[in-house]
């Protein structure tokens, strides 16, 4: 199998991706924009050739690479990049270059335009926020503000994570946005929705089926936290629960996902919503038709005992997990401090007292940090109430 791994040195663990398709036999291409000699060694050791272009924007020449690859090794099996900022790049790839085994041009729109998402919610009744397009105009928008209450939420119809988000509280803040935020026409605009962001993570064989399915819960959202400088915190949950597998695949069904690692974020209500449900119902927010970002699929693999790197790449290769079950389940944590402020326990004292439970910390790189955090820290714990004790140590200010 001839598979074109896409970016395979950003993010970090995109090199685990390329490992675990190696160990199964498949010929791993990398296509990336940093110098070979610079790459990890683990990378360079999964890769059966590398490819390097000046630019991963520039098409003509990733589309180069990938006909090299061609020519000299033969027909491309599989395209991907697991990158949520690469999706329409690489369907146009395997569209340009017939590769049968993934999301294709016609396909796109549907993961990537948050409007067009709420088609295909709407057939698989799935519950959603209501929305309406920015390009409306303000007087339409001001009557559903009007009908929806407010505070409304504005974002791009396509975008990842919090980047160019807007809380309108008022008539006044609308009149704002409308006048000052560029390239207003390509925002939606939805009803405000309270309650925990809850993620279903989940690889998906060929037929729709999970071979793995796992949740974790965001207390405070990535939008919260980057606009009110909140501490970031996440984690992912010892058991799976019942309520979101099952709206989870209602959504693999209404999005048609076969072969693929996703990250389904919903809302759970923290208070009874017109139309939307009861406290505790989910609600769907989004879909990423990729592995969670960060160290998400890393938390995974320490919550529940596998290896979802492999897991996906037996997906790719054997369309079936070879995984063992494991009853090994846990909590896993993750932590982000910030800089400049005073906490009871400082990270020698959070290291020294957590030392049985750490398993990665890390420090941040500024691009990062204000959605993440400086310093890092991926702790697992085997009770809740474990859990709970790191969390209020770790941030209990002084």
């Amino acid at each position: 199998m001839n598979f074109v791994y896409i970016s395979p040195n950003f993010p970090d663990t995109a090199w685990k991706f390329c490992a675990a398709l190696k160990s199964n036999g498949v010929s791993v291409f990398g296509v990336g924009d940093q110098a070979y000699d610079t790459l990890k060694p683990e990378l360079k050791n999964s890769l059966t050739e590398y490819f390097k272009v000046s630019s991963l924007e520039n098409y003509d020449e990733v589309y180069r690479a990938c006909a090299f690859f061609t020519w000299k090794h033969g027909r491309i099996d599989w395209l991907e990049s697991n990158n949520e900022y690469w999706l329409e790049q690489d369907a146009r790839l395997r569209t340009d270059f017939n590769i049968n085994t993934g999301l294709k041009l016609d396909s796109i729109r549907y993961i990537k335009e948050k409007s067009e998402m709420k088609k295909l919610y709407a057939q698989g009744g799935i519950r959603t926020a209501r929305q309406i397009k920015a390009s409306e105009g303000f007087h339409p928008v001001k009557w559903f503000a009007g009908e929806a209450g407010y505070p409304i939420f504005a974002k791009p119809d396509v975008g990842v994570g919090a980047n160019g988000t807007y809380k309108l509280n008022s008539d006044a803040d609308l009149e704002w946005f409308f006048n000052n935020v560029k390239d207003v026409n390509d925002y939606v605009i939805e009803e405000y929705v309270t309650g925990n962001i809850c993620d279903y993570d989940a690889i998906i064989d060929s037929h729709g089926n999970p071979l793995f399915e796992s949740w974790s819960i965001c207390p405070p959202s990535i939008a919260d936290i980057v606009a009110n400088n909140l501490d970031s915190v996440y984690h992912v949950e010892k058991e799976m629960n019942e309520n979101l597998r099952f709206w989870g695949r209602q959504t693999i069904k209404a999005f048609n996902v076969k072969s693929r690692f996703v990250h389904l974020e919903f809302f759970r209500l923290d208070r009874a919503h017109r139309g939307l449900g009861n406290v505790g119902d989910f609600v769907a927010l989004e879909v990423n038709m990729r592995p969670g970002g960060g160290f998400t699929p890393d938390m995974l693999n320490y919550a529940h005992a596998v290896d979802v790197y492999k897991i996906w790449a037996d997906m790719v290769v054997y369309d079936k997990s070879n995984q063992p079950n494991t009853p090994d389940n846990y909590y896993c944590v993750f932590a982000g401090r910030r800089d400049g402020v005073a906490y009871r326990l400082d990270h020698n004292a959070m290291m020294e007292k957590y030392k049985y439970a750490l398993k990665q910390w890390d420090r941040m790189p500024d691009a990062l940090a204000p959605a993440m955090g400086n310093q890092t820290y991926i702790a697992q714990f085997a009770t809740e109430q474990e859990k709970d004790n790191f969390l209020a140590d770790i941030y209990d200010r002084i």
